[in-house]
């Protein structure tokens, strides 16, 4: 189907009950919906946002267009939950209905003050040109769950220097004053970061650029997100516009982040190492951070990338998010592991221990599974796991040996995504032990490597037979240790 501008622009609230409970009808009748993954609904879900602790529950806020499986009109939705692992859909949070946001309720972040959570975010427009100019708007949500929304946005103008591309500001706070840093894009068309500071939330005072040694990396930085870890500083950020190098940056777009001293919020100087991509998979984007209620530091992605499309946009739905990570710091690398907290979704354990010689053995089934593989004594050449596996039909994680990489291949996963950007991922790995931890769901696979050293973040669209879980070794042996959990 062709989506026109109008068709893009519709509201939900003119849409009859009739349209919804037909759209409704046809993402239900999809076999990839997920089993624990957060996913949309119906329509398009995309970045998270407002990700937050308050009131004693987790909320999780994301883009969402209702209404098909495209980028259209933007609204936020509300999800929550109290341990990380159950959540509430909650409805719709910020519908675009005010002149500073008319063409959509843009990507922004939370923080609580005053026993509210403040949501600021980036309210697009459109004129009768179809020229853009971005407003930053912050709308508060009390302990009952309701939102107020402004008269007007906090930030009107956009500071000389850079376009209309500027957007998804992320919130914290330092002392008594708060900040936001927001993504931008310099007129010279090179991707950026700018700060802001206010002591109330409402006004707000524009600092300047934050100075990294990245002038020209990218066209544009989206969703930037700045936090204090280990005692380091930490900035996450999504830069668009980047070329292949090697193993690196695959994906239409990248996320990544770059660790190194605190930034000084007096100069504006962010002194930091080397930029690291947060996920050697697919499909992951537009990432965004909070605090735990202990302390932890949490991340979430999207699980999608733009301008592809997938295999479920034919049921009027695509796209979900990640299962929430805790990140640490160890040896100047950000490290990512499945919080703690997911252990609770666990069912039915299988388990497997013996040794694998040049050969592949069919050990365990299932479509929504945990998976957690040691592989050990490993004088292979090859050595992995094929799963959602029947007949030719297989998604392969594997360690290469020669190369000292991990592999992710989909090239016979099932249904295509994103061909054109191809269908291996892999990245160099440190030769030892090899320890595979999955997440397997009915049309992703979040994987990590060696307690989170590497992630690989992916969707894939087997058919629902494809159930098998196979272990392979080749040109070798090695000893295997798997343990597998129904979800």
């Amino acid at each position: 189907m062709e989506w026109t501008k109008e068709m893009r622009y519709r509201r939900l609230e003119d849409v009859s009950k009739d349209m919804l409970e037909a759209i409704k009808s046809n993402v239900n009748s999809c076999q990839w919906r997920q089993s624990y993954h957060i996913q949309p609904p119906t329509g398009l879900l995309n970045d998270p946002n407002g990700f937050s602790y308050f009131n004693g529950e987790y909320h999780l806020f994301y883009q969402w267009f209702p209404l098909g499986p495209v980028h259209g009109l933007k609204y936020w939705y509300h999800t929550k939950s109290k341990d990380l692992v159950h959540w509430e859909n909650v409805g719709v949070a910020i519908k675009p209905d005010h002149d500073y946001d008319s063409h959509g309720a843009y990507s922004g972040s939370a923080i609580v003050h005053q026993d509210q959570l403040y949501l600021m975010y980036t309210g697009n427009t459109r004129n009768e040109q179809w020229e853009r100019h971005s407003y930053q708007v912050i709308a508060k949500m009390n302990k009952h769950g309701e939102i107020i929304k402004p008269n007007d946005p906090v930030i009107a103008d956009i500071p000389n220097g850079y376009t209309d591309h500027f957007r998804d500001p992320k919130l914290w706070k330092s002392g008594d004053v708060f900040y936001a840093v927001i993504g931008a894009q310099r007129e010279n068309k090179t991707g950026c970061a700018v700060l802001y500071k206010s002591l109330n939330l409402i006004d707000w005072t524009f600092l300047g650029e934050m100075k990294t040694d990245l002038p020209q990396f990218g066209y544009m930085w989206e969703c930037p997100d700045y936090f204090e870890l280990n005692g380091h500083g930490v900035f996450v950020f999504s830069p668009q516009g980047l070329e292949p190098e090697g193993d690196h940056y695959q994906n239409i777009y990248q996320s990544g982040y770059l660790i190194g001293q605190k930034l000084d919020l007096k100069t504006l100087s962010f002194t930091h190492g080397r930029f690291n991509e947060l996920d050697r998979g697919f499909d992951f984007y537009a990432p965004q951070t909070t605090l735990a209620k202990d302390g932890r530091r949490l991340l979430v992605g999207w699980m999608g990338l733009p301008e592809l499309e997938y295999p479920t946009d034919q049921h009027d739905w695509a796209h979900c998010l990640t299962l929430p990570r805790e990140l640490k710091i160890e040896n100047g690398k950000l490290i990512q592991q499945p919080v703690q907290e997911l252990t609770k979704l666990r069912k039915n354990k299988s388990i497997w221990k013996g040794t694998i010689s040049n050969d592949t053995l069919h050990l365990f089934n299932g479509v929504s599974y945990e998976l957690i593989c040691e592989f050990t004594e490993n004088d292979s050449d090859e050595i992995g796991i094929e799963f959602r596996a029947k007949g030719d039909e297989k998604t392969i994680v594997k360690y290469d040996k020669r190369q000292q990489k991990v592999v992710l291949d989909r090239s016979m996963s099932g249904q295509p995504v994103g061909e054109i950007y191809g269908s291996k991922r892999q990245c160099s790995v440190k030769d030892g032990n090899i320890k595979f931890h999955l997440f397997v769901d009915t049309s992703s696979v979040e994987i990590f490597i060696n307690d989170g050293e590497e992630v690989f973040t992916s969707r894939i669209f087997p058919k629902q037979a494809s159930d098998e879980i196979r272990f392979f070794a080749n040109g070798g042996s090695v000893s295997l240790m798997a343990e597998k959990w129904e979800i």
